[in-house]
């Protein structure tokens, strides 16, 4: 019998990507116990599941276009290969997002994507508006989602903010991403998320083959 952690994806999809994620900002219970926590995961990922698009594109004719989108075998065990394997596929970016919330550290991969963005961006006023929303949202001391970075870095972060350019958050996204690729990224390897997100991907592999 197929995993209820799984039943959101036989749901149709329409939702906007950035509605995907908003789950994970509004979720906000304090975990006291593993057992809360495993529940607490797994109501999130279905509340991805149930928002997160296919990748294929509109004019797609691909019959699963118009359905939540699941993660073949062959993705999930590309996730374990490389961490940008893992990053660079939407599903598997949600499923690491909300295991780092498990662990009460997912201000570095929203700070990882924020530079991502930040990168993007050509206006020299909007780029000067972006560097102060993510000094304020992850740099500053007193910030509700603060990374941990050297005062050395967080220094050269405040002068960069005076004429701020796209390498502007460069070498603390860098840490940031080091942290995780060392640290939290093995770990999801050997969570519950991926192995069970393993499991369901070769049942279903193993159904289409039958």
């Amino acid at each position: 019998m197929q995993s209820t952690f799984f039943l959101a994806l036989q749901h149709n999809s329409s939702q906007m990507e950035t509605a995907c994620f908003s789950c994970l900002d509004t979720a906000e219970t304090p975990v006291k116990n593993k057992k809360s926590r495993h529940k607490d995961w797994r109501a999130l990922f279905n509340n991805i599941l149930r928002c997160t698009p296919s990748p294929h594109t509109a004019t797609d004719t691909h019959p699963l276009t118009n359905k939540a989108y699941r993660p073949t075998s062959d993705e999930v065990n590309q996730w374990a290969q490389s961490f940008d394997k893992l990053l660079a596929h939407k599903y598997g970016q949600a499923a690491f997002r909300i295991f780092l919330k498990s662990e009460y550290c997912e201000e570095n991969i929203e700070f990882w994507l924020a530079c991502e963005e930040y990168k993007k961006i050509k206006s020299p006023v909007k780029l000067a508006s972006k560097a102060k929303k993510i000094h304020e949202e992850f740099i500053w001391n007193k910030a509700l989602k603060e990374i941990n970075l050297d005062y050395h870095t967080k220094k050269d972060i405040m002068q960069n903010l005076h004429q701020p350019t796209a390498t502007c958050f460069y070498t603390a996204q860098k840490k940031v991403y080091s942290l995780m690729e060392n640290n939290s990224y093995p770990r999801f390897l050997l969570s519950e998320i991926y192995q069970e997100l393993c499991s369901v991907s070769q049942e279903k592999s193993k159904y289409r083959k039958s």
